[in-house]
């Protein structure tokens, strides 16, 4: 590729040109913009390096370009801005060190041979020039194109230095290899290993911030088998490590749920976007290491995992700060992904139909996906089969939901009539009559509709009276 004529596409570049000569600073861009751009990636971030007065040259920038709203922070040399719906960083070239524990750089002003080695890896530290005299020019001081070329992440510097300066990137390096679909180089792997508790210092937003950067990735089980592999995943997410490993009693064994799960999340990846689905199916058999079970003559059991699981994601969503009001989601889905299937057999009722509709709620399209997801068998016969089941208990879910217009369910009869008719003031009772209404409905006693329901309250009332 001709990174020159790519560059010309961008006419405000010129403009930036031209300020290097007038202000007298040596200019280039370099990071995703350039990775993008050798990929054929849609660029929405420029990093300029400015070797020489960065703010002054930020500023006349903007000023060229008819942007007031500027941020710049004076104290690390840095700034940026929004132009074109692109958005714009600026840094002066500059060295860092680190202290042992801490991962903020102590930075000063330096050279553009120290900004380039001090990045993370070598696919981010090609440099095109946009300087007046040598505009379009690159320099690829560690080789990052050839890298860009095989797939692979590599360090400019040793990896062990690289990560014990800044430890977060040991989870950019897999966050990476899962978006681009790049293979990591072995020395990554394993001074990942040998630095992983470095980690520790790292805050746990950045660290929840790129795992589910990976999750988002096209491919998350890339990042999420380099995690296992390099053991970093027992620091980061030590639920998720626990799942590796396959046992085999007699004649009986039951798959590596870690690497089932891989499939599962992949699968589901195909199909949605929404980040929280994608972790949902990270999560759905979490529990099953502390379920496992042998018993003679049957085999493996995870009983009662479902439900396990979804007790376990309290405590992981306030441990890894994940957003608490998308806890009862992936609860939910978690603590049902095994109803829907049990729900094949001809003989299944209505009423155990309209209890899986009411329970999944808003959420059950996603909860049949996730189910679909998580057929993970070779044997195509068995994924024919089993998502022809799926179909019939769509068919199923579609027609009692049809019929009875359950998916936004609640009682017909509110709280205020409830009390109305029974002479009550609000109190636990009322709840335990709106319950005893709302059974009914599920059970196909009475319909989904106010004038059945306020005659079912009219005939258990007295079973509720004072005693």
């Amino acid at each position: 590729m001709n990174i020159k004529e790519s560059l010309n596409k961008y006419e405000f570049l010129q403009t930036a040109s031209d300020l290097t000569k007038e202000i007298g600073v040596e200019a280039y861009i370099v990071g995703g913009f350039v990775r993008h751009l050798l990929l054929n990636k849609e660029v929405e971030d420029i990093d300029f390096l400015v070797v020489g007065e960065v703010l002054k040259f930020t500023q006349s920038f903007a000023n060229s370009l008819g942007v007031t709203d500027i941020v710049i922070y004076k104290n690390f040399g840095t700034a940026h801005f929004n132009y074109q719906g692109l958005n714009f960083e600026f840094v002066g070239a500059r060295k860092e060190s680190y202290k042992k524990s801490s991962r903020k750089p102590e930075v000063s002003e330096g050279s553009f041979y120290d900004d380039i080695s001090r990045r993370d890896f070598t696919i981010n530290t090609i440099a095109v020039s946009i300087g007046k005299e040598n505009f379009g020019e690159v320099t690829d001081e560690f080789g990052g194109e050839e890298d860009i070329k095989r797939k692979l992440i590599k360090t400019p510097l040793d990896p062990k230095l690289t990560f014990d300066d800044d430890p977060l990137r040991i989870l950019r390096a897999f966050r990476f290899a899962s978006q681009l679909n790049f293979e990591v180089d072995k020395s990554i792997l394993i001074a990942a290993n040998e630095l992983k508790n470095r980690l520790e210092i790292v805050s746990q937003e950045r660290k929840t911030d790129e795992f589910l950067k990976i999750l988002k990735s096209p491919k998350p089980s890339i990042g999420l088998k380099l995690l296992q592999e390099s053991y970093v995943m027992e620091v980061i997410f030590p639920e998720v490590s626990q799942m590796i490993g396959v046992e085999q009693r007699e004649e009986y064994h039951h798959k590596d749920v870690f690497f089932h799960t891989c499939e599962v999340v992949d699968n589901i990846s195909k199909k949605t976007e929404n980040i929280w689905l994608r972790l949902a199916a990270l999560m759905h058999d979490i529990a099953k290491p502390k379920t496992k079970k042998f018993i003679e003559g049957s085999g493996w059991t995870f009983h009662g995992h479902e439900e396990l699981g979804a007790r376990m994601m309290k405590p992981i969503f306030k441990r890894m700060k994940l957003p608490m009001n998308k806890l009862e989601y992936i609860e939910k889905l978690v603590r049902l992904h095994l109803r829907p299937i049990a729900l094949v057999s001809d003989e299944v009722s209505d009423s155990a139909i309209r209890r899986l509709i009411v329970a999944a709620g808003e959420d059950l399209d996603d909860l049949i996906s996730l189910c679909r997801a998580d057929i993970t068998t070779k044997n195509p016969d068995k994924v024919e089969r089993y998502l022809q089941n799926y179909e019939i208990v769509v068919k199923k879910v579609m027609e009692v939901n049809e019929k009875d217009k359950l998916r936004s369910f609640q009682s017909p009869v509110s709280g205020e009539v409830i009390m109305k008719v029974c002479n009550l003031k609000p109190s636990k009772k009322v709840g335990e009559i709106k319950i005893a209404i709302e059974e009914a409905i599920l059970d196909g006693v009475i319909g989904n509709n106010y004038e059945e329901a306020y005659q079912y309250l009219l005939k258990i009332k007295n079973n509720f009276n004072s005693e």
